[in-house]
Protein backbone atom coordinates (compact mmCIF):
# COMPACT_ATOMS: atom_id res chain seq x y z
CA UNK A 1 0.00 0.00 0.00
CA UNK A 2 1.30 3.47 -0.76
CA UNK A 3 2.23 5.24 2.43
CA UNK A 4 0.26 7.96 2.82
CA UNK A 5 -1.68 9.89 -0.18
CA UNK A 6 -1.27 12.62 1.70
CA UNK A 7 0.40 13.83 5.31
CA UNK A 8 -2.55 15.91 5.54
CA UNK A 9 -6.49 16.02 5.33
CA UNK A 10 -5.86 19.55 4.65
CA UNK A 11 -3.61 18.86 2.05
CA UNK A 12 -5.38 15.99 0.54
CA UNK A 13 -8.13 18.28 -0.22
CA UNK A 14 -5.96 22.04 -0.58
CA UNK A 15 -5.97 21.22 -4.64
CA UNK A 16 -9.78 21.76 -6.03
CA UNK A 17 -8.38 20.42 -8.97
CA UNK A 18 -6.68 17.35 -7.93
CA UNK A 19 -9.42 16.44 -5.55
CA UNK A 20 -11.86 14.09 -7.98
CA UNK A 21 -8.59 12.10 -8.70
CA UNK A 22 -7.47 11.53 -5.34
CA UNK A 23 -11.27 10.13 -4.61
CA UNK A 24 -10.27 7.85 -7.57
CA UNK A 25 -6.85 7.01 -5.82
CA UNK A 26 -7.86 6.42 -2.25
CA UNK A 27 -11.10 4.19 -3.55
CA UNK A 28 -8.10 1.68 -5.37
CA UNK A 29 -5.94 1.60 -2.50
CA UNK A 30 -8.56 0.78 -0.03
CA UNK A 31 -10.20 -1.68 -2.41
CA UNK A 32 -7.17 -3.60 -3.43
CA UNK A 33 -5.49 -3.34 -0.11
CA UNK A 34 -4.72 -6.78 1.44
CA UNK A 35 -5.76 -5.67 4.94
CA UNK A 36 -8.72 -2.57 4.57
CA UNK A 37 -9.22 -0.92 7.76
CA UNK A 38 -13.34 -1.47 7.49
CA UNK A 39 -12.43 -5.18 6.60
CA UNK A 40 -13.14 -6.50 10.43
CA UNK A 41 -16.71 -3.76 10.13
CA UNK A 42 -17.72 -5.48 6.89
CA UNK A 43 -17.00 -8.75 7.85
CA UNK A 44 -19.21 -8.83 11.16
CA UNK A 45 -21.83 -7.98 9.39
CA UNK A 46 -21.32 -10.54 6.56
CA UNK A 47 -20.85 -13.22 8.77
CA UNK A 48 -24.09 -12.09 11.19
CA UNK A 49 -25.83 -12.45 7.97
CA UNK A 50 -24.98 -15.61 7.15
CA UNK A 51 -25.79 -17.31 10.05
CA UNK A 52 -29.50 -19.03 10.22
CA UNK A 53 -31.58 -17.02 12.02
CA UNK A 54 -32.97 -18.80 14.95
CA UNK A 55 -37.03 -18.72 15.34
CA UNK A 56 -37.97 -15.68 17.22
CA UNK A 57 -40.88 -15.39 19.69
CA UNK A 58 -43.97 -13.78 18.25
CA UNK A 59 -44.49 -10.10 19.65
CA UNK A 60 -47.28 -9.52 21.28
CA UNK A 61 -48.08 -6.52 19.02
CA UNK A 62 -47.41 -8.80 16.17
CA UNK A 63 -50.51 -9.80 14.32
CA UNK A 64 -50.59 -7.32 11.61
CA UNK A 65 -46.67 -7.81 10.85
CA UNK A 66 -45.39 -10.67 8.17
CA UNK A 67 -42.11 -10.22 8.95
CA UNK A 68 -39.96 -10.10 12.66
CA UNK A 69 -37.74 -6.87 13.00
CA UNK A 70 -34.10 -7.30 12.66
CA UNK A 71 -31.96 -8.09 15.02
CA UNK A 72 -29.99 -4.77 14.62
CA UNK A 73 -33.31 -2.69 14.82
CA UNK A 74 -34.10 -5.22 17.97
CA UNK A 75 -31.05 -3.95 20.00
CA UNK A 76 -31.42 -0.56 18.84
CA UNK A 77 -35.40 -0.33 20.23
CA UNK A 78 -35.40 -2.45 23.51
CA UNK A 79 -35.29 -0.68 26.42
CA UNK A 80 -35.25 -4.05 28.79
CA UNK A 81 -31.49 -3.36 29.51
CA UNK A 82 -32.74 0.44 31.85
CA UNK A 83 -36.49 0.19 32.07
CA UNK A 84 -36.56 -3.46 34.19
CA UNK A 85 -35.46 -1.21 37.65
CA UNK A 86 -39.27 -0.50 37.47
CA UNK A 87 -40.72 -4.22 37.79
CA UNK A 88 -41.67 -3.13 41.31
CA UNK A 89 -44.14 -0.28 39.85
CA UNK A 90 -44.80 -2.00 36.89
CA UNK A 91 -46.61 -5.33 38.94
CA UNK A 92 -47.92 -2.71 41.36
CA UNK A 93 -49.88 -0.86 38.63
CA UNK A 94 -51.26 -4.50 37.27
CA UNK A 95 -52.12 -5.99 40.12
CA UNK A 96 -54.48 -2.46 40.80
CA UNK A 97 -55.77 -2.79 37.06
CA UNK A 98 -56.62 -6.35 37.65
CA UNK A 99 -58.53 -5.76 40.37
CA UNK A 100 -60.43 -3.29 38.96
CA UNK A 101 -61.07 -5.07 35.98
CA UNK A 102 -62.67 -8.06 38.05
CA UNK A 103 -65.09 -5.50 40.13
CA UNK A 104 -66.09 -3.89 36.69
CA UNK A 105 -66.72 -7.42 35.18
CA UNK A 106 -64.19 -7.45 32.30
CA UNK A 107 -62.66 -10.53 33.66
CA UNK A 108 -63.64 -13.62 36.58
CA UNK A 109 -62.16 -13.45 40.00
CA UNK A 110 -60.65 -16.72 39.11
CA UNK A 111 -58.56 -15.06 36.56
CA UNK A 112 -57.80 -12.29 38.91
CA UNK A 113 -56.80 -14.40 41.20
CA UNK A 114 -54.82 -16.08 39.17
CA UNK A 115 -53.06 -13.09 37.70
CA UNK A 116 -52.39 -11.52 41.21
CA UNK A 117 -50.54 -15.19 42.20
CA UNK A 118 -48.43 -14.95 38.85
CA UNK A 119 -47.27 -11.07 39.37
CA UNK A 120 -46.47 -11.90 42.81
CA UNK A 121 -44.60 -15.27 41.76
CA UNK A 122 -42.48 -12.99 39.38
CA UNK A 123 -41.91 -10.53 41.68
CA UNK A 124 -40.29 -13.43 44.00
CA UNK A 125 -38.22 -14.20 41.11
CA UNK A 126 -36.71 -10.95 40.38
CA UNK A 127 -36.14 -10.05 43.74
CA UNK A 128 -34.66 -13.40 44.27
CA UNK A 129 -32.54 -13.29 40.80
CA UNK A 130 -33.77 -15.26 39.10
CA UNK A 131 -35.85 -14.25 36.24
CA UNK A 132 -34.88 -14.36 33.01
CA UNK A 133 -35.06 -10.66 31.24
CA UNK A 134 -35.29 -11.18 27.29
CA UNK A 135 -34.41 -8.37 24.79
CA UNK A 136 -37.12 -10.06 22.15
CA UNK A 137 -39.57 -8.94 24.51
CA UNK A 138 -38.62 -5.38 24.61
CA UNK A 139 -39.26 -3.83 27.71
CA UNK A 140 -40.24 -3.97 31.26
CA UNK A 141 -43.97 -4.67 30.49
CA UNK A 142 -43.75 -6.58 28.10
CA UNK A 143 -41.04 -9.37 30.05
CA UNK A 144 -43.67 -9.46 32.86
CA UNK A 145 -46.78 -9.88 30.72
CA UNK A 146 -45.15 -12.93 28.44
CA UNK A 147 -43.75 -14.76 31.53
CA UNK A 148 -47.20 -14.42 33.29
CA UNK A 149 -48.51 -15.72 30.17
CA UNK A 150 -46.14 -18.88 30.14
CA UNK A 151 -47.27 -19.25 33.66
CA UNK A 152 -50.91 -19.32 34.11
CA UNK A 153 -52.19 -19.29 30.10
CA UNK A 154 -55.43 -17.10 28.82
CA UNK A 155 -56.35 -15.17 31.96
CA UNK A 156 -52.73 -13.43 31.44
CA UNK A 157 -54.10 -12.19 28.27
CA UNK A 158 -56.80 -10.46 29.62
CA UNK A 159 -54.48 -8.34 32.18
CA UNK A 160 -54.08 -5.85 28.93
CA UNK A 161 -57.56 -4.97 28.47
CA UNK A 162 -58.41 -1.44 28.65
CA UNK A 163 -54.51 -0.54 28.73
CA UNK A 164 -52.06 0.76 26.69
CA UNK A 165 -47.96 0.09 27.23
CA UNK A 166 -48.19 4.67 26.75
CA UNK A 167 -50.81 4.43 29.82
CA UNK A 168 -48.44 1.68 31.72
CA UNK A 169 -45.28 3.41 31.22
CA UNK A 170 -46.16 6.46 32.54
CA UNK A 171 -48.35 4.93 35.56
CA UNK A 172 -45.02 2.73 36.41
CA UNK A 173 -42.59 6.03 35.85
CA UNK A 174 -44.82 8.44 38.01
CA UNK A 175 -44.71 5.84 41.28
CA UNK A 176 -41.20 5.53 40.60
CA UNK A 177 -40.15 9.31 40.56
CA UNK A 178 -42.67 9.44 43.66
CA UNK A 179 -40.80 6.57 45.63
CA UNK A 180 -37.23 8.47 44.40
CA UNK A 181 -38.41 12.03 45.88
CA UNK A 182 -39.19 10.23 48.89
CA UNK A 183 -35.29 8.87 49.04
CA UNK A 184 -33.83 12.16 48.08
CA UNK A 185 -36.07 14.34 50.81
CA UNK A 186 -34.64 12.10 53.03
CA UNK A 187 -30.76 12.57 51.85
CA UNK A 188 -31.37 15.87 52.00
CA UNK A 189 -32.54 16.29 55.75
CA UNK A 190 -29.15 13.61 56.26
CA UNK A 191 -27.10 16.31 55.07
CA UNK A 192 -28.95 18.72 57.19
CA UNK A 193 -28.36 17.14 60.14
CA UNK A 194 -24.66 16.72 59.41
CA UNK A 195 -24.32 20.78 58.36
CA UNK A 196 -26.58 21.64 61.49
CA UNK A 197 -24.51 19.19 64.06
CA UNK A 198 -21.23 20.55 62.35
CA UNK A 199 -22.68 24.27 63.32
CA UNK A 200 -22.82 23.50 66.74
CA UNK A 201 -19.29 21.94 67.13
CA UNK A 202 -17.92 25.31 65.88
CA UNK A 203 -20.00 27.78 68.33
CA UNK A 204 -18.69 31.24 68.21
CA UNK A 205 -16.05 30.58 65.27
CA UNK A 206 -15.67 33.82 63.49
CA UNK A 207 -15.03 33.35 59.71
CA UNK A 208 -14.31 36.08 56.62
CA UNK A 209 -16.99 36.50 55.13
CA UNK A 210 -16.93 37.40 50.90
CA UNK A 211 -18.42 38.72 48.05
CA UNK A 212 -16.59 38.38 45.03
CA UNK A 213 -14.34 36.36 46.49
CA UNK A 214 -12.72 39.29 48.56
CA UNK A 215 -13.09 40.13 52.33
CA UNK A 216 -16.62 41.46 53.22
CA UNK A 217 -17.15 41.35 56.40
CA UNK A 218 -17.02 38.88 59.94
CA UNK A 219 -19.49 36.01 59.93
CA UNK A 220 -20.05 33.44 62.07
CA UNK A 221 -19.69 29.83 61.06
CA UNK A 222 -22.28 28.79 61.85
CA UNK A 223 -24.35 31.04 60.01
CA UNK A 224 -22.56 30.18 57.09
CA UNK A 225 -23.31 26.61 57.67
CA UNK A 226 -27.06 27.42 58.33
CA UNK A 227 -27.43 29.08 55.05
CA UNK A 228 -26.87 25.91 53.09
CA UNK A 229 -29.10 24.41 55.10
CA UNK A 230 -31.85 26.81 54.15
CA UNK A 231 -30.98 26.15 49.97
CA UNK A 232 -31.33 22.40 50.98
CA UNK A 233 -34.57 23.14 52.77
CA UNK A 234 -36.04 25.12 49.88
CA UNK A 235 -34.80 22.14 47.34
CA UNK A 236 -36.86 19.69 49.36
CA UNK A 237 -39.38 22.00 48.84
CA UNK A 238 -39.45 22.12 45.35
CA UNK A 239 -39.34 18.21 45.13
CA UNK A 240 -42.73 18.33 47.55
CA UNK A 241 -43.54 20.33 45.11
CA UNK A 242 -43.11 18.35 42.52
CA UNK A 243 -44.47 15.55 43.99
CA UNK A 244 -48.06 16.80 44.51
CA UNK A 245 -47.96 17.55 40.69
CA UNK A 246 -47.01 14.26 39.58
CA UNK A 247 -49.00 12.30 42.29
CA UNK A 248 -51.98 12.09 39.39
CA UNK A 249 -52.69 8.60 37.73
CA UNK A 250 -52.56 7.93 33.80
CA UNK A 251 -53.59 4.39 34.11
CA UNK A 252 -56.81 3.83 31.96
CA UNK A 253 -55.66 6.65 29.39
CA UNK A 254 -54.86 3.48 27.05
CA UNK A 255 -52.85 4.62 23.79
CA UNK A 256 -54.26 8.40 23.76
CA UNK A 257 -58.09 8.38 23.48
CA UNK A 258 -59.01 5.98 26.36
CA UNK A 259 -61.39 3.10 25.79
CA UNK A 260 -64.92 2.34 25.24
CA UNK A 261 -64.65 -0.29 27.71
CA UNK A 262 -66.19 0.31 31.58
CA UNK A 263 -63.53 0.64 33.09
CA UNK A 264 -63.21 2.39 36.82
CA UNK A 265 -60.30 5.04 36.74
CA UNK A 266 -60.91 6.34 40.08
CA UNK A 267 -60.57 3.02 41.25
CA UNK A 268 -56.71 2.04 40.08
CA UNK A 269 -55.73 5.14 41.02
CA UNK A 270 -56.83 4.98 44.82
CA UNK A 271 -55.58 1.65 45.31
CA UNK A 272 -51.87 2.96 43.96
CA UNK A 273 -51.84 6.12 46.32
CA UNK A 274 -52.67 9.06 43.59
CA UNK A 275 -54.82 11.63 44.13
CA UNK A 276 -57.02 11.46 41.09
CA UNK A 277 -56.67 9.76 37.16
CA UNK A 278 -55.24 13.01 35.64
CA UNK A 279 -57.97 14.47 33.25
CA UNK A 280 -57.06 14.65 29.95
CA UNK A 281 -56.03 11.10 28.25
CA UNK A 282 -53.99 12.71 25.53
CA UNK A 283 -51.96 14.66 28.28
CA UNK A 284 -51.58 11.81 30.34
CA UNK A 285 -49.87 9.91 28.00
CA UNK A 286 -47.78 12.56 25.94
CA UNK A 287 -46.35 14.98 28.56
CA UNK A 288 -43.02 14.23 30.38
CA UNK A 289 -42.88 17.66 32.64
CA UNK A 290 -43.33 16.25 35.54
CA UNK A 291 -40.18 14.66 34.69
CA UNK A 292 -38.77 17.87 33.31
CA UNK A 293 -39.49 19.43 36.99
CA UNK A 294 -38.14 16.51 38.73
CA UNK A 295 -34.53 16.85 36.86
CA UNK A 296 -34.96 20.22 37.12
CA UNK A 297 -35.30 20.22 41.26
CA UNK A 298 -32.47 18.01 41.36
CA UNK A 299 -30.00 20.21 39.08
CA UNK A 300 -31.14 23.04 41.60
CA UNK A 301 -29.89 20.68 44.21
CA UNK A 302 -26.50 19.91 42.32
CA UNK A 303 -25.89 23.85 42.07
CA UNK A 304 -25.84 24.22 45.61
CA UNK A 305 -24.12 20.73 46.21
CA UNK A 306 -21.63 22.02 44.04
CA UNK A 307 -21.11 25.90 45.23
CA UNK A 308 -20.76 23.68 48.78
CA UNK A 309 -17.89 21.72 47.20
CA UNK A 310 -15.90 24.86 45.72
CA UNK A 311 -16.26 26.41 48.84
CA UNK A 312 -14.56 23.78 50.90
CA UNK A 313 -12.09 22.59 47.86
CA UNK A 314 -11.12 26.36 48.45
CA UNK A 315 -10.97 26.04 52.24
CA UNK A 316 -9.02 22.71 52.27
CA UNK A 317 -6.13 24.83 50.02
CA UNK A 318 -3.17 25.65 51.59
CA UNK A 319 -4.07 29.11 50.41
CA UNK A 320 -6.67 28.92 52.91
CA UNK A 321 -5.93 26.62 55.18
CA UNK A 322 -9.31 26.66 56.98
CA UNK A 323 -10.22 22.92 57.15
CA UNK A 324 -8.86 19.75 57.48
CA UNK A 325 -10.75 16.65 55.76
CA UNK A 326 -10.13 13.80 58.10
CA UNK A 327 -7.89 11.05 55.72
CA UNK A 328 -11.00 8.76 55.37
CA UNK A 329 -12.58 11.65 53.27
CA UNK A 330 -9.22 12.10 51.23
CA UNK A 331 -7.41 11.06 48.45
CA UNK A 332 -3.74 10.79 47.30
CA UNK A 333 -1.62 11.50 44.32
CA UNK A 334 -0.08 8.44 42.27
CA UNK A 335 3.36 11.28 41.99
CA UNK A 336 3.15 13.70 44.39
CA UNK A 337 3.42 11.68 47.63
CA UNK A 338 2.55 14.75 50.03
CA UNK A 339 -0.80 15.60 48.74
CA UNK A 340 -4.27 14.99 50.10
CA UNK A 341 -6.91 16.05 48.46
CA UNK A 342 -10.62 16.56 49.07
CA UNK A 343 -11.73 14.76 46.20
CA UNK A 344 -14.96 13.82 47.39
CA UNK A 345 -16.36 17.56 47.06
CA UNK A 346 -14.42 17.68 44.05
CA UNK A 347 -16.42 14.71 42.11
CA UNK A 348 -19.29 16.49 43.80
CA UNK A 349 -18.69 19.74 41.83
CA UNK A 350 -18.26 17.83 38.68
CA UNK A 351 -21.31 15.58 39.01
CA UNK A 352 -23.07 18.75 39.06
CA UNK A 353 -22.62 18.79 35.32
CA UNK A 354 -23.92 15.06 34.43
CA UNK A 355 -26.88 16.33 36.61
CA UNK A 356 -27.71 19.68 34.57
CA UNK A 357 -27.07 17.53 31.46
CA UNK A 358 -29.82 15.06 32.37
CA UNK A 359 -32.28 18.46 32.53
CA UNK A 360 -31.16 20.04 28.91
CA UNK A 361 -31.13 16.20 27.22
CA UNK A 362 -34.85 15.76 28.08
CA UNK A 363 -35.57 19.28 27.36
CA UNK A 364 -34.15 18.85 24.30
CA UNK A 365 -35.98 15.15 24.10
CA UNK A 366 -39.41 16.78 24.00
CA UNK A 367 -39.36 20.36 22.87
CA UNK A 368 -40.07 19.57 19.10
CA UNK A 369 -42.48 16.06 19.64
CA UNK A 370 -46.30 16.59 18.69
CA UNK A 371 -49.53 15.20 20.28
CA UNK A 372 -49.30 12.15 21.60
CA UNK A 373 -47.21 9.42 22.49
CA UNK A 374 -43.93 9.44 20.42
CA UNK A 375 -41.25 6.88 20.22
CA UNK A 376 -38.57 9.57 21.21
CA UNK A 377 -40.24 9.58 24.66
CA UNK A 378 -38.34 6.02 25.28
CA UNK A 379 -35.59 7.96 26.37
CA UNK A 380 -36.83 10.17 29.37
CA UNK A 381 -35.75 7.30 31.21
CA UNK A 382 -32.01 7.14 31.60
CA UNK A 383 -32.18 10.36 32.37
CA UNK A 384 -33.95 9.99 35.56
CA UNK A 385 -32.21 7.36 36.54
CA UNK A 386 -28.91 9.12 36.14
CA UNK A 387 -30.14 12.02 38.09
CA UNK A 388 -31.78 10.71 41.07
CA UNK A 389 -28.75 8.05 41.30
CA UNK A 390 -26.12 10.94 40.91
CA UNK A 391 -27.80 13.00 43.64
CA UNK A 392 -28.64 10.49 46.16
CA UNK A 393 -24.55 10.07 45.59
CA UNK A 394 -23.64 13.55 45.69
CA UNK A 395 -25.51 14.13 48.72
CA UNK A 396 -24.34 10.90 50.91
CA UNK A 397 -20.92 12.11 50.35
CA UNK A 398 -21.03 15.57 51.03
CA UNK A 399 -23.07 14.45 54.70
CA UNK A 400 -19.90 12.12 54.74
CA UNK A 401 -17.44 14.31 54.09
CA UNK A 402 -19.26 17.42 57.18
CA UNK A 403 -19.08 14.39 59.59
CA UNK A 404 -15.38 14.13 58.89
CA UNK A 405 -13.85 17.76 58.14
CA UNK A 406 -12.23 20.05 61.26
CA UNK A 407 -12.03 23.42 61.50
CA UNK A 408 -8.82 25.01 62.20
CA UNK A 409 -9.69 27.84 64.35
CA UNK A 410 -6.28 29.48 65.37
CA UNK A 411 -5.31 29.48 60.92
CA UNK A 412 -8.63 31.20 60.60
CA UNK A 413 -8.32 33.51 63.29
CA UNK A 414 -4.90 34.80 61.99
CA UNK A 415 -6.73 35.54 59.05
CA UNK A 416 -9.22 38.15 60.32
CA UNK A 417 -7.72 40.85 60.44
CA UNK A 418 -6.96 41.15 56.79
CA UNK A 419 -9.58 42.40 54.90
CA UNK A 420 -10.66 45.67 57.03
CA UNK A 421 -14.12 43.06 57.80
CA UNK A 422 -14.96 45.78 60.00
CA UNK A 423 -15.48 48.84 58.06
CA UNK A 424 -19.28 48.31 57.16
CA UNK A 425 -19.43 47.95 61.17
CA UNK A 426 -17.67 51.36 61.32
CA UNK A 427 -19.89 53.00 58.69
CA UNK A 428 -23.08 51.64 60.74
CA UNK A 429 -21.51 53.53 64.58
CA UNK A 430 -21.72 56.63 62.27
CA UNK A 431 -25.03 56.52 61.52
CA UNK A 432 -26.18 55.74 64.70
CA UNK A 433 -24.52 59.45 65.58
CA UNK A 434 -26.87 61.19 62.98
CA UNK A 435 -24.65 61.23 60.15
CA UNK A 436 -25.91 60.02 56.58
CA UNK A 437 -24.70 56.58 55.59
CA UNK A 438 -23.86 57.69 52.39
CA UNK A 439 -21.14 60.36 54.10
CA UNK A 440 -20.41 57.83 56.58
CA UNK A 441 -19.44 55.57 53.64
CA UNK A 442 -16.68 58.40 52.46
CA UNK A 443 -15.02 58.73 55.36
CA UNK A 444 -14.66 55.18 56.18
CA UNK A 445 -13.35 54.80 52.41
CA UNK A 446 -10.72 57.21 53.46
CA UNK A 447 -10.39 55.56 56.71
CA UNK A 448 -9.34 52.50 55.35
CA UNK A 449 -7.31 54.36 52.91
CA UNK A 450 -5.82 55.76 56.14
CA UNK A 451 -4.71 52.28 57.40
CA UNK A 452 -3.37 51.50 53.80
CA UNK A 453 -0.90 53.89 53.90
CA UNK A 454 0.10 53.09 57.93
CA UNK A 455 0.36 49.09 57.26
CA UNK A 456 -2.66 49.07 60.23
CA UNK A 457 -6.47 47.89 61.10
CA UNK A 458 -9.30 50.50 62.10
CA UNK A 459 -8.90 49.83 65.26
CA UNK A 460 -5.51 50.31 65.67
CA UNK A 461 -6.31 54.36 64.38
CA UNK A 462 -5.89 56.72 66.95
CA UNK A 463 -8.82 58.83 68.24
CA UNK A 464 -7.04 61.84 66.61
CA UNK A 465 -6.47 60.42 63.42
CA UNK A 466 -10.10 59.25 63.04
CA UNK A 467 -11.24 62.54 64.15
CA UNK A 468 -9.13 63.94 61.83
CA UNK A 469 -11.26 62.73 59.28
CA UNK A 470 -14.55 63.19 61.16
CA UNK A 471 -15.38 65.22 64.59
CA UNK A 472 -18.26 62.87 65.45
CA UNK A 473 -15.87 60.17 66.16
CA UNK A 474 -15.87 59.56 69.82
CA UNK A 475 -14.15 56.98 72.19
CA UNK A 476 -17.13 54.76 72.16
CA UNK A 477 -15.91 54.09 68.37
CA UNK A 478 -13.54 51.09 69.98
CA UNK A 479 -16.58 49.07 70.74
CA UNK A 480 -17.49 48.65 67.20
CA UNK A 481 -13.86 48.05 66.10
CA UNK A 482 -12.34 44.81 66.27
CA UNK A 483 -14.10 42.08 63.92
CA UNK A 484 -15.28 39.94 67.59
CA UNK A 485 -17.05 43.58 68.27
CA UNK A 486 -18.55 44.14 64.88
CA UNK A 487 -20.20 40.58 64.84
CA UNK A 488 -21.64 41.68 68.40
CA UNK A 489 -23.20 44.72 66.93
CA UNK A 490 -25.65 42.45 64.44
CA UNK A 491 -29.09 42.22 65.27
CA UNK A 492 -31.29 42.53 62.10
CA UNK A 493 -33.39 39.22 61.69
CA UNK A 494 -31.36 36.91 60.06
CA UNK A 495 -27.97 38.43 60.56
CA UNK A 496 -24.75 36.76 61.44
CA UNK A 497 -25.32 38.51 65.19
CA UNK A 498 -24.94 35.94 68.09
CA UNK A 499 -28.33 35.89 69.27
CA UNK A 500 -30.03 35.72 65.92
CA UNK A 501 -28.08 32.45 64.86
CA UNK A 502 -28.89 31.23 68.12
CA UNK A 503 -32.11 31.11 67.19
CA UNK A 504 -31.92 30.11 63.90
CA UNK A 505 -29.99 27.17 65.35
CA UNK A 506 -32.70 26.69 67.93
CA UNK A 507 -35.27 26.09 64.88
CA UNK A 508 -32.89 23.75 62.83
CA UNK A 509 -32.80 21.82 65.99
CA UNK A 510 -36.11 21.19 66.40
CA UNK A 511 -37.62 20.62 63.01
CA UNK A 512 -34.48 18.25 62.03
CA UNK A 513 -35.62 16.40 65.46
CA UNK A 514 -31.71 16.33 66.39
CA UNK A 515 -30.88 15.35 70.01
CA UNK A 516 -28.25 17.34 71.39
CA UNK A 517 -27.40 15.12 74.12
Amino acid sequence: MESMLYSSPTQFLSSPSNLFSNQHRLLHVLTHSAKPRLQPLFCTMSQSSQTEAKPKEAKLWGGRFEESVTDIVEKFTESISFDKQLYKHDIMGSKAHASMLAKQGLISTSEKDSILQGLEEIERRIDGGEFVWRTDREDVHMNIEATLTDMIGEPAKKLHTARSRNDQVMTDFRLWCRDAIDRIIASIKHLQVALVSLALENEGLIVPGYTHLQRAQPVLLQHLLVAYVEQLERDAGRLLDCRARLNFCPLGACALAGTGLPIDRFMTSDALGFTAPLRNSIDAVSDRDFVLEFLSANSIIAVHLSRLGEEWVLWASEEFGFITPSDSVSTGSSIMPQKKNPDPMELVRGKSARVIGDLVTLLTLCKGLPLAYNRDLQEDKEPMFDSVKTIVGMLEVSAEFAQNITFNQSRIKKALPAGYLDATTLADYLVKKGMPFRTSHDIVGRSVALCVSKNCQLQDLSLDELRSLSPVFENDVYEFLGVENAVKKFCSYGSTGSECVASQLDYWVTKLEINQN
